[in-house]
């Protein structure tokens, strides 16, 4: 389907919004990191909006739609469906007396003209005339039936009243075509009998494409694509756009009383007399109706305003209701920012101004902004997450968390120290006995072509001493094995811990892949059970709806991802819950809580085994009270690694610094023992 999208020149007038992917990935980062959906963190930024870092605000859909039921009750709540033929009866009103007034005048002239035969039968006709208008009904149907056979003493009440026929005709003429074309307008004879031929064929069409059938749209366009200025381009989008004008109108008929539909039926048939146009309209609303059931042909309106409308004012606000529901129909059911391409944007700068339309276009770009940028992919129907994504995430998170700190504990965390390794920095030094001998030559024979300047020996060959010799400095490098156990139980969500916690283990991911990438992470998620994660399954990962802490199982894996690797070992477990789970010999968790002895049990000695493979556990309790605080201290005691009691708004301080803190005792400890 084509895009919707219109431009327009720029005039000065037109403002800003800054928003590009990179932006909208930044405030995607905590829904997706929480909900562990691509596609529902971009609905909800579908709902919420956006605010652009010049504090522009970018409209969500529930603003939108707040906007747009405003709209439609500003519509019914000022505005009365009764005045649609007001107008019309009041110009008959008016006819009438203009009648009366000149029977008076007729009356009157024959008695002062002194002819009583004249006056005599003035009087008489008056009588008729006066009675044929005291019995006229009181409805507009009923007034245009019977002065459309009375004898009018005014040749001006009657000429007044044939154009006002006319007129009428004409708006009913219009009804008709404005359910069939939206181009067309003041129809000649000549104009009504196209429009039947082309109902004609339309019908015939259609039914053509009901049984299956190669329908002849391109030649049904090329005969009466006049009638279709919005250029459908095949026959679904052509009986899409007739079956929404005439579900309009079906709408106005039913928001009528009774008896304004009455009235309406009796005005066509006396009025408009052509059967054969009447019962092709007819048959293509019915055929309409079984083939687009969700256009709601049934709905209606309920007008509580004082202004009443006329005819074409009823017809227009019909139109506009539909298009607002038609609208609110789309805005609720857009699954994707694409989805919402499907909105006419025109329509919706008309009904909702300008800024409700930027906003959607921007909504609806969003998932081609971050597609383009290489950010997300689509797999299957269903967005996820590239590469450049997952890294993007990680260094949102660590961005975040390094922002809290200050830079004497951030830093880029550089050692100042020289020594052992294998790592250049491109500077030099002396050679000393016991350093590798990571010879720089150029430097060192120019060293030595100094020195035998200067002792008088001046060119070849040249002869090297130990003097002359000069290594490239290396920085110490230090390789640590790490496993983050990250707690996915249910008390993570309930108590507002999941989102910093997975925060940490994004950032944590990101800073070694990027500023450590010889180290090793893992990762563990345990709640009944625990399972290894991959880092590309880490922004996905979300909280199981199950009870249990199995720190037991946790520990195990941990401890056996741990085995495969080298150099310091260590375990960075974020809970925010006591043991209530652990593996039994027969491979089957048990759970309990409070948590049963031999829990406890089997968690600690895991502890012990880890300790034995020489593995530190580094333990951040989040919102620990009196029984987690003493078990994660009997912990710390077997294991001799650390403890932090810690909240979910300083997790992150915790956790880098102490990963960072210990990267440095690291490094002291290599140049040491170099």
């Amino acid at each position: 389907m084509r895009s919707r999208f219109t431009y327009s020149a720029w005039d000065g007038t037109q403002t800003g919004f800054e928003f590009d992917a990179d932006m909208a990935f930044d405030e995607l980062t905590d829904e997706l990191l929480y909900h562990g959906d691509v596609n529902a963190a971009l609905r909800r930024m579908m709902q919420q909006g956006v605010t652009d870092r010049d504090g522009n605000q970018l409209q969500g859909l529930r603003e939108l739609l707040e906007q747009l039921r405003a709209e439609r009750d500003e519509r019914l709540a000022n505005t009365d469906l009764g005045g649609v033929y007001d107008e019309i009866k009041d110009q008959i009103d008016d006819i009438v007396d203009e009648e009366r007034h000149a029977i008076e005048n007729s009356v009157r002239d024959a008695t002062d003209s002194g002819d009583e035969r004249r006056a005599t039968n003035a009087r008489s006709a008056a009588t008729d005339r006066n009675m044929r208008l005291d019995l006229m009904p009181d409805d507009l149907a009923g007034k245009v039936r019977e002065l459309g056979s009375y004898d009018f003493e005014s040749a001006e009440a009657k000429h007044r009243f044939e154009q006002l026929m006319e007129q009428l005709k004409d708006q009913l003429t219009q009804q008709m075509v404005d359910q069939m074309s939206s181009a067309m307008q003041n129809m000649s004879a000549d104009d009504m009998s196209r429009m039947k031929d082309m109902m004609a064929a339309l019908n015939e069409m259609l039914e053509k494409h009901q049984r299956g059938e190669d329908p002849g749209f391109e030649d049904f366009m090329e005969e009466y694509g006049d009638f279709f200025p919005e250029d459908p381009q095949d026959v679904e989008e052509l009986l899409e756009q007739m079956a929404r004008r005439m579900a309009a109108m079906q709408a106005m008929m039913n928001s009528m009383s009774p008896e304004q539909r009455a009235q309406l039926q009796e005005l066509s048939e006396q009025l408009m007399g052509d059967m054969d146009l009447q019962w092709q309209m007819q048959q293509l609303s019915g055929n309409l109706q079984q083939m687009f059931p969700q256009m709601q042909w049934d709905r209606s309106y309920d007008f509580e305003g004082q202004d009443p409308m006329g005819f074409g004012q009823a017809m227009q606000t019909m139109q506009e209701l539909g298009d607002l529901d038609q609208l609110e129909n789309l805005l609720r059911n857009a699954s994707s920012p694409s989805a919402l391409a499907e909105a006419d944007m025109d329509k919706v700068r008309d009904l909702m101004g300008d800024d409700a339309a930027r906003s959607l276009e921007r909504l609806a770009e969003l998932t081609r902004q971050l597609e383009q940028a290489g950010l997300v992919e689509q797999k299957e129907g269903r967005l996820e997450l590239t590469p450049r994504g997952l890294r993007k995430i990680g260094a949102n998170a660590l961005r975040e968390l390094f922002s809290k700190l200050s830079k004497e504990m951030s830093g880029q965390h550089e050692m100042s120290q020289n020594g052992v390794g294998h790592e250049r920095t491109y500077q030099t030094k002396a050679y000393e006995y016991g350093n590798p001998f990571t010879l720089d030559l150029n430097r060192t024979i120019r060293n030595a072509l100094r020195r035998s300047a200067g002792a008088g020996h001046a060119g070849t060959p040249v002869r090297l001493s130990p003097d002359d010799f000069e290594i490239e400095r290396t920085e110490h490098l230090t390789r640590s094995s790490t496993v983050l156990m990250l707690d996915l139980s249910l008390s993570m969500p309930m108590r507002d811990n999941f989102l910093p916690a997975k925060k940490v283990a994004m950032a944590l991911h990101h800073l070694i892949s990027t500023q450590f990438p010889r180290d090793y992470l893992g990762i563990v998620g345990f709640s009944e059970t625990a399972r290894i994660l991959t880092p590309a399954q880490l922004p996905e990962v979300s909280w199981d709806f199950v009870y249990g802490t199995n720190m037991h199982h946790g520990f195990t894996l941990a401890r056996q991802l741990l085995a495969r690797e080298s150099g310091t070992k260590q375990i960075i477990m974020i809970t925010d819950g006591e043991p209530t789970a652990h593996i039994t010999p027969d491979g089957h968790p048990f759970f309990n809580y409070p948590p049963a002895r031999e829990t406890v049990e089997a968690t600690l000695r895991e502890v012990v085994r880890c300790t034995k493979s020489r593995i530190r556990i580094n333990t951040f309790g989040l919102g620990a009270d009196g029984s987690l605080r003493a078990f994660i201290e009997r912990m710390t005691q077997i294991n001799q690694g650390r403890a932090f009691f810690t909240t979910p708004e300083n997790l992150g301080d915790y956790v880098l610094v102490d990963f960072l803190d210990g990267k440095r005792q690291q490094a002291r400890a290599g140049r040491r023992a170099g």
